[in-house]
């Protein structure tokens, strides 16, 4: 079931790129002794993001719930 007219190549991309920024922002907050939130927050919240749109295209039902939990968190913390 596709949820959003994509290739999957493409919606491949955005996930990836969204799971890059995921692993940045935790790499960040775990080497800053102070990260700036809006960093970390704002980095979480384009990867939950891109993450979703991969989602929608490639529906993991689990996977994109978390990924609703992982992008309001973000919200929450900006």
């Amino acid at each position: 079931m596709t949820l959003v007219q994509m290739s999957h190549g493409t919606a491949n991309l955005f996930g990836f790129a969204g799971m890059a920024l995921v692993v940045f922002a935790y790499g960040y907050v775990t080497v800053r002794a102070q990260p700036n939130p809006f960093i970390q927050h704002g980095t979480n919240l384009a990867g939950a993001v891109l993450l979703t749109v991969s989602l929608l295209v490639n529906l993991n039902p689990a996977s994109l719930v978390l990924e609703f939990v992982w992008a309001a968190v973000a919200i929450w913390g900006l």
